[in-house]
């Protein structure tokens, strides 16, 4: 049996440490708390949470209880501007260093995320 990257960094407990932390910045960011329209960010931390636990091999109940991610479609309503991204990078920054993950690993999920938050921009400033 293969292990997965999800398996390498501890599992489900590692992505909640990651996912916590990047909560803990967004609940006090002024440009992106906006965003997440529910008082309480306890329902986004866990789906976050769900979609990163699939996306590196863990289990798939993301998928079973919110089907495809189309992640560029869930974002269309909200103005994701580079500067945007790049809170959004900054808080989730902090979760990776704050999780007990190697350089290599730390990179290979930096690399995903950078990715993805550009990706996500659907405008300009």
């Amino acid at each position: 049996m293969s292990t997965t990257f999800y398996d390498e960094i501890g599992g489900e407990a590692a992505i909640r440490t990651i996912v916590h932390r990047f909560y803990e910045g967004v609940a006090g960011d002024e440009l992106l708390r906006p965003m997440y329209p529910e008082e309480d960010l306890g329902p986004a931390e866990e789906r976050f949470t769900l979609f990163l636990v699939q996306y590196w091999g863990g289990p798939t109940t993301y998928g079973d209880t919110r089907g495809h991610p189309r992640l560029r479609m869930r974002h269309a309503p909200f103005q994701v501007t580079p500067a945007a991204a790049e809170r959004w990078l900054v808080h989730f920054r902090a979760g990776l260093d704050h999780a007990a993950l190697t350089p290599e690993q730390d990179q290979r999920f930096w690399d995903y995320v950078t990715h993805a938050a550009q990706f996500m921009v659907n405008t300009l400033e």
